[in-house]
């Protein structure tokens, strides 16, 4: 199965190369950067990767709004017109590890969406976190579960395969979320229009060059996008945890 991997990136530049070095290890992968005007030159550095992998790699450099929602619905986009069978989202900070990605694909199997989990088995496999952000992500999850009727265990994962004709029927152009509540409302169209998920456990890793994009301003969003779905679409109907 070929699959390309959509990766945005902001202030990437210390770690875009070794994520990208680990993407493309594998058969059948290729790789979009969507960069979003970065200043410290991960642009240059991405299209750099151009001429080093011939023909596997691509670069759009965004000019637009930033926010990690509005380069996903250009670079899934730009995904959907080529002919991969799987279309990947993950991280470029080396905390969704691309030796991962066999596991992901091959869970397409079965499944239209495949996420990179990091609390299967009742556990928190994330590493380097502190406390509280481990609370304020496990709390994430069971608010987005209780108030929307999603069933993963990890709602609020950036690491996800897509089966290309499942993800071809989201409705991108539609969505209203620009920064990490898009992961959220993409999960929550997913499921309102039937598609299989399922998830596969990874250990997270938490970046070691860079710094962490969230804000209060995504906080905020993140805390009420679930009731805006519901109130617009109304809850989920519960599903079997894959």
């Amino acid at each position: 199965m070929t699959f390309l991997v959509v990766l945005p990136t902001y202030n990437e530049r210390l770690n875009l190369g070794r994520v990208a070095d680990g993407i493309l290890s594998h058969a059948g992968a290729r790789l979009l950067v969507v960069d979003d005007n970065s200043p410290d030159g991960t642009g240059q550095l991405a299209d750099d990767l151009v001429s080093k992998y011939a023909g596997r790699v691509d670069v759009m450099h965004r000019t637009g709004p930033r926010g990690l929602g509005r380069s996903y619905i250009d670079g899934l986009r730009w995904a959907l017109r080529t002919d991969a069978d799987a279309i990947v989202q993950m991280d470029a900070d080396m905390s969704h590890n691309p030796t991962y990605l066999p596991a992901l694909i091959a869970g397409l199997a079965d499944h239209d969406l495949v996420i990179g989990s990091r609390y299967l088995g009742g556990g928190t496999n994330v590493v380097n976190w502190p406390l509280h952000r481990i609370m304020l992500s496990a709390f994430a999850n069971r608010y987005i579960r209780t108030i929307t009727g999603l069933s993963p265990h990890d709602c609020t994962a950036g690491f996800r395969a897509w089966r290309r004709d499942a993800l071809a029927r989201l409705p991108l152009d539609d969505a209203r979320t620009s920064g990490y509540a898009f992961l959220t409302e993409m999960l929550f169209e997913a499921a309102r229009r039937g598609c299989t998920i399922g998830e596969v456990p990874i250990v997270f890793v938490e970046r070691e060059e860079g710094y962490s994009k969230v804000s209060s301003k995504v906080l905020a969003e993140s805390l009420l996008t679930p009731w805006r779905l519901v109130f617009r679409f109304g809850r989920l109907r519960p599903a079997p945890r894959a």
